[in-house]
């Protein structure tokens, strides 16, 4: 019952999805109806056919029939009863030889004065109750002896019930007797026998023609669908990384021209990733060299200004300032060498995750301690809200300290001074980091941009606390090689939330993250003091 009730669904989603399927549906169900509609308009011109012949052959006979009789009626002088029976006997003898018909009736006109002749009447039994009154009174109002009236009717019969029949009527006339009706009945059995064998044959030939039109369709649709399909598939395999299948190439048609068209525009394709391929290889190994050679001098560099670094308080006041400037930039130019070399290493795709235990709360808290410094000096408040995170989770440790040292640091530059709240919880199969700062925030267009590489939102606005300018990209791949997310929320004056979600297990799927984003109190600064003092409660609990 089961597979039965799947049918339907099965069907309609064969329907919707397979072009062949669909062509020869469609095909099979007009020609069906074509072919329903060509049976029915034939079969009902047979049947017209076929009742118009039978009845002008009936009234052909019905005519020859009343002749006779009147030619009887014409010529006989029958003044007493038993000429009367006589006469009846000549009469139905006359009518039977004239007609192929045994249901005979002769019928008095109403309103004929009765006389010696009236008893000349008589009917068949299948007759009794078929003549109807309108049948009589359309005889009986007659102009002539050549007229006749018909109608359709029902006639008895043994095997069948009832038959379609047709009732014949004329009016004769009886000199010293007044005016009679003959009624002659002829069955039309035989024609409704031929018309029923007609329509079988019609209705068997229909089905036959539908399920050949349904096979040539078949033939017809996989002639044309399957070339279709296979540049489907070959697309299908071009966008799945394998740049070298191509379509089979076979005659002269408008498919094999296709087939040409699509192997070029694949040719020109894989010609271009080839060499965009090459060009993205040299450019990482140029990067990659670049950083490595400029170790070694920038290490030189490096001890020659902490020397000089440590030394500055015996030089000139413009000569120390120098020695300061000296050694900060230093350490930033080696901050960018060791970003650089983290991003040549993701996009050569050689970045590789160690793994441990680790607790990401505490991970968080050692981050924070780190960065206190520096959000005291930029005015902001940092607090931990820990709802959960506590049991360890399979994490790289250096590489998520590195995001949250980049969120926190992102959020400090940016926070305006205002608190800082940074969230953690967890469930079953994921931990989750948001990192919500109620700074200037950022436009739709900045959002989506915020992870590109170099990429600033001010490019007038100062840098407070250094920075490369890598520090989120490289978290952002810092995640996904988690096979993490990080993700962004933000609003013009309404500041903005970063949310890490990193499986627990290495290698599971996270499902829904543990923390919203938006945050819950995305309004804006309007909730800002209510919101810390909530999150700050339940950082306290």
């Amino acid at each position: 019952m089961r597979e039965w009730r799947s049918w339907p669904r099965q069907l309609a989603r064969g329907f919707r999805r397979s072009l062949q399927f669909r062509t020869i549906v469609v095909t099979v169900a007009l020609s069906a109806i074509a072919l329903a509609a060509t049976g029915a308009f034939v079969s009902t011109s047979i049947s017209n056919d076929l009742f118009n012949s039978r009845l002008d052959q009936a009234l052909v006979e019905s005519k020859r029939a009343a002749s006779a009789a009147q030619k009887i009626f014409d010529s006989s002088d029958v003044t007493g009863q038993t000429a009367s029976l006589s006469l009846q006997r000549s009469v139905q003898t006359a009518i039977t030889a004239s007609t192929s018909s045994r249901l005979v009736a002769l019928y008095v006109t109403p309103g004929t004065e009765s006389g010696p002749n009236t008893a000349i009447s008589f009917t068949a039994l299948k007759l009794v109750d078929v003549i109807t009154p309108e049948l009589r009174s359309r005889v009986s109002s007659g102009d002539d002896d050549q007229s006749q009236f018909w109608q359709s009717v029902s006639l008895a019969d043994s095997e069948r019930g009832t038959v379609p029949g047709i009732i014949v009527g004329s009016p004769l006339s009886v000199p010293g007797s007044g005016k009679f009706e003959l009624y002659l009945g002829y069955d039309l059995n035989e024609a409704d026998r031929t018309l029923v064998f007609v329509q079988q044959i019609l209705w068997l030939a229909a089905l036959a023609l539908t399920i050949l039109i349904g096979a040539i369709a078949w033939v017809v649709v996989r002639l044309v669908v399957e070339p279709i399909r296979i540049a489907a598939e070959t697309s299908a395999r071009l966008a799945a990384g394998e740049l070298e299948v191509r379509i089979p190439e076979k005659g002269d048609d408008v498919i094999n021209t296709l087939a040409r068209s699509f192997n070029g525009m694949a040719d020109s394709l894989q010609l271009q990733i080839t060499q965009l391929a090459d060009l993205s290889r040299v450019q990482q190994r140029f990067v990659s060299d670049v950083s490595h050679e400029l170790r070694t001098p920038l290490t030189t560099i490096r001890l020659a200004s902490d020397m000089l670094y440590d030394q500055r308080e015996s030089f000139p006041p413009t000569t120390s300032r120098t020695a300061e400037l000296l050694h900060t930039q230093t350490e930033r130019f080696e901050l960018l060498l060791a970003d650089l070399l983290e991003i040549s290493r993701f996009d050569a795709g050689s970045a590789e995750l160690e793994t441990e235990p680790t607790s990401l709360v505490r991970l968080v808290e050692d981050s924070i301690d780190g960065m206190s410094q520096l959000a005291e000096q930029a005015g902001s408040e940092v607090r931990l809200v820990a709802l959960g995170g506590y049991f360890e989770a399979d994490i790289d440790a250096r590489r998520i300290r590195r995001i949250v040292r980049n969120l926190l640091g992102n959020a400090i530059e940016h926070g305006e001074g205002r608190p800082i709240i940074v969230s953690i919880d967890s469930t079953a199969t994921a931990v989750a980091l948001a990192v919500r700062d109620y700074g200037v925030g950022m436009t739709s267009e900045s959002a989506a941009r915020v992870f590109d590489r170099f990429w600033r939102a001010d490019p007038s606005r100062k840098r407070t606390i250094g920075g490369t300018g890598l520090g989120l990209a490289i978290s952002l791949e810092d995640a996904t090689l988690h096979g993490g997310e990080l993700e962004l929320w933000s609003e013009p004056g309404a500041g903005s939330c970063f949310r890490l979600t990193l499986p627990r297990i290495k290698g599971h799927s996270i499902g829904a993250s543990p923390l919203p984003l938006p945050p819950l109190d995305a309004d804006g600064e309007a909730q800002t003091q209510t919101a810390f003092d909530e999150h700050a409660l339940g950082g306290d609990r």
